[in-house]
């Protein structure tokens, strides 16, 4: 995964420059591919957010690295239970301290998915 993994250069003013260009908005990155996610603050998120990570399963996803926004908090209720009854790990912590741990796991090799809620 990790030769693969864009890296994450920047974030803030709404968005994220990675090593593949600028990305406006919320950020996944799954299977090494960014793609813009629909979330937009903490309160929008539901298990449904992250229905391309439950489809990919354990196999492809050890855990969810979440950047829940400019200030840690706990992700609702219902998306904890739906990670842990697909045996998916969460991980949260604000969306600066999430971008750039990211790229320290993605050198590791790491199976994870990445869900940045842009500041």
């Amino acid at each position: 995964m990790a030769r693969d993994a864009p890296q994450i250069d920047a974030f803030g003013d709404g968005g994220f420059r990675l090593s593949s260009g600028r990305h406006k908005g919320s950020l996944l990155i799954l299977r090494d591919e960014p793609t813009l996610w629909p979330v937009r603050s903490l309160a929008e998120l539901t298990p449904d957010s992250f229905g391309d990570v439950l489809a990919a399963g354990r196999a492809e996803v050890e855990f969810v690295l979440l950047g829940v926004g400019a200030v840690n908090a706990l992700p609702p209720k219902p998306v904890r239970e739906a990670l842990q009854k697909a045996g998916i790990g969460l991980e949260f912590m604000d969306t600066p301290t999430a971008a750039r741990l990211y790229n320290v796991l993605t050198a590791e090799g790491r199976k994870l998915a990445c869900a940045l809620i842009a500041i």
